[in-house]
């Protein structure tokens, strides 16, 4: 005996028949579906036609019954916490038991424990001309919506026929319905533009209805968050495929169609499941999860038990029986009403109903109807009208990044790596330190100089200030800039808040000597040390549970290790003494800091460096160069240099004055020994020689 209920754009019929077929499946002949037009004049041409080869999946063994609700008749508490219960209460989401969503990562009818959402009738290809089995290019015409149950009939042709399968169907006629589309994201497109991106947009088709989102088009990405309602209305089954259609938007030519997917609501209008709107695992009657669906979970409860022919639950002042289990609480605050309305949740999701959930859908283009383009999360709400309005609809617009300041103070450098050798052969380091967040390279900064640094020790009081954009929920920065300085719109990127610092010394005729970095992410960031003393390497393998995050404790301050790569393994290259601050924009209003030692030189107050008199650059001080580099360190070799110099000096003028000295003491001598001869010398004679002497 074959029962058939067939769904279909004109109206909804159940037959039942007799039919002689052999027992073994091998043998039994082909269902054969024909769609046939009622012309004048006795025409009756067939407008198309599908066969059922396979009939294994539609013979019934055995009444089908519905499932025993698993669990012991014991007390059970309530599975809900209400805004009261988690409003002072820390910590993560997660951790504050609040309600979440299902995530499939597939279509909905795809889900395995949902059979497809076929349960009631199954959709059926109506082709013209030979078969799909058969080949030779069958065209596709329509569709058959129906389903099929096989059964025995008993021996004894008196004996009364077994039960209907199919004796709650829905009423016949036009649902008038409202449709709710979110779109959440995409990912994984194929990119349709030069620069390998595309500009991706949303189109909602629905029957003769279309709504076009092609203004708020996202730049320059493949994975592109939408976070858009789509609400349309529609009648079933006459206006039953629901068509989400992702376009690439270009500014010079006809924009291209990136991909689509296809969701047939009457499936999920006629499904046993549920598929209309998904069940929360919460009841709330206000807050950004107030139940949003036509009945409330009693209705929806008696709703399911006429339906599946269950018995309706009984309910008391202290709880509900349904199927033999009592389902109480001890304690509970809310109103009798509340109460029975969440225990009637309860009930609801351990049947097997749709959860509130998202699905992720497969985009295709008929362009390449065998190639995935891309994957599209979303989820569709379907509300009957003649239910009454719905409840409101999820705000799912995308979270906008807040502005953030991080606020780092360089205060001290200790036992930096020495990468210079002065003019008098002492090791040294022209101390500089540069920092600046991940993504935000065009806003680097970095301290002044501490030249001549012989220990490796830097001084600065220097405050650097990093604004940001930041998403507290994804622990994400937010960036947004062209790609290159001739496109048209700016490209949003996600990056982790890393702060990057790095050590370099300063040199004034050639490129500056990098000599190591430290990296800190700011969500996950290591706990500094006290005193350079205890500032090691070992600090940098902390364990994940001590590590912390500035965002939730606001402030630090303490030594960090710096590291460089020396034949392949990672050395201390010096040790950084930091404050790290965030504050939001409205702090940074109230609390002004300046960059630098700037005015506004304030939370906190940032005084001059306190450096040793050896700190300078030499060839802008002279005095200091000779005072503290050459004097300090030749001090005894320029006393020995001056002392051999005035030996010198006094040895050269002897030497230069001793042979005139001997001459003059020769004359002399002449002079008194010839005193006593006569006046015979003439007095030119006399006068040269005195002009000798």
């Amino acid at each position: 005996m074959l029962s058939s209920p067939s769904a279909n754009q004109l109206s909804d019929r159940s037959s039942f028949f007799p039919q002689r077929l052999p027992r073994e499946e091998l043998y039994m002949p082909p269902i054969v579906i024909k769609v046939i037009d009622n012309r004048q004049f006795g025409r009756k041409p067939v407008v198309g036609q599908c066969s059922i080869r396979l009939l294994e999946e539609y013979r019934r063994s055995q009444q089908e019954e519905q499932a025993l609700l698993e669990g012991e008749e014991e007390e059970e508490e309530e599975q809900w916490r209400s805004e009261t219960e988690t409003k002072n209460k820390c910590g993560t989401y997660l951790e504050q038991g609040l309600d979440t969503l299902e995530v499939y990562d597939r279509e909905l009818e795809r889900v395995e424990e949902f059979g497809g959402l076929s349960d009631f009738c199954q959709t059926f290809k109506l082709y013209r001309g030979k078969t799909q089995d058969e080949g030779d290019d069958p065209s596709v015409v329509g569709e058959f919506k129906g389903m099929f149950k096989i059964y025995p009939l008993p021996d004894d042709p008196a004996a009364p026929a077994p039960p209907r399968q199919f004796r709650k169907l829905p009423p016949n006629g036009i649902e008038d319905c409202l449709v709710r589309v979110y779109v959440i994201q995409a990912s994984g497109l194929q990119p349709k533009d030069s620069n390998g991106k595309c500009d991706p947009y949303v189109k909602i088709s629905l029957g003769k209805k279309t709504i076009s989102d092609h203004e708020n088009y996202i730049p320059c990405t493949l994975d592109p968050v939408f976070g858009k309602m789509f609400e349309l209305s529609c009648s079933l089954p006459l206006e039953k495929d629901l068509r989400v259609t992702l376009y690439d938007h270009d500014l010079l030519s006809k924009d291209e169609k990136i991909g689509e997917t296809v969701i047939d609501l009457e499936n999920r209008f006629l499904s046993k499941y549920g598929a209309t709107c998904g069940l929360p695992r919460s009841y709330c009657v206000s807050g950004v999860n107030q139940w949003r669906d036509q009945l409330t979970p009693r209705q929806l409860l008696a709703r399911l038990c006429e339906r599946r022919n269950l018995r309706k639950p009984v309910y008391d002042d202290n709880g509900v029986r349904f199927r033999g289990l009592r389902y109480t609480t001890t304690h509970h605050k809310s109103s009798p009403k509340i109460f029975r309305e969440r225990l009637s949740l309860l009930i609801l999701r351990k049947l097997g109903l749709v959860p509130e959930h998202v699905e992720t859908r497969a985009l295709y283009s008929p362009l390449q109807p065998d190639i995935q383009q891309g994957r599209l999360m979303m989820w569709v709400d379907v509300f009957p009208k003649s239910l009454g309005p719905p409840g409101p609809p999820f705000n799912i617009t995308p979270r906008k990044a807040k502005k953030f300041f991080l606020r780092c103070i360089i205060w001290n450098t200790s036992d930096v790596i020495l990468d210079d050798v002065s003019i008098s052969g002492e090791r040294m380091s022209d101390i500089y330190v540069k920092g600046w967040l991940d993504g935000h390279e065009h806003n680097k900064q970095k301290t002044d100089v501490h030249y001549r640094s012989l220990g490796g020790e830097g001084n600065f009081n220097f405050r650097f200030l990093f604004p940001f954009h930041y998403l507290p929920a994804e622990q994400l920065c937010v960036i947004d800039k062209k790609e290159h300085f001739w496109s048209v719109d700016k490209a949003e990127t996600k990056l982790v808040p890393k702060l990057t610092i790095q050590i370099w010394d300063n040199d004034k005729f050639s490129f500056d000597d990098y000599l190591g970095h430290l990296v800190l992410d700011l969500n996950h960031m290591l706990r500094p040390s006290k005193s350079p003393e205890k500032c090691t390497l070992q600090m940098l393998k902390q364990p994940v549970e001590k590590l912390a995050s500035l965002f939730e404790q606001k402030t630090v301050k303490g030594w960090w290790p710096c590291t460089c790569e020396q034949n392949g393994e990672k050395i201390l290259a010096g040790k950084v003494e930091m404050s790290l601050e965030i504050v939001s924009e409205e702090e940074h209003e109230e609390r002004p800091a300046g960059l630098g030692r700037d005015e506004p030189n304030m939370n906190p107050h940032l005084e001059e460096p306190q450096r040793p008199e050896t700190s300078f650059l030499w060839f802008t001080s002279p005095y200091k160069t000779l005072r503290f580099v050459l004097w300090r360190r030749f001090k005894w070799l320029i006393l020995l240099f001056i002392v051999l110099f005035l030996v010198l000096l006094f040895l050269g003028v002897f030497l230069y004055s001793f042979p005139q000295l001997l001459m003059c003491g020769g004359a002399e001598m002449m002079h008194r020994s010839r005193s006593f001869s006569s006046d015979w010398l003439t007095p030119r004679l006399e006068l040269q020689m005195n002009e000798v002497c």
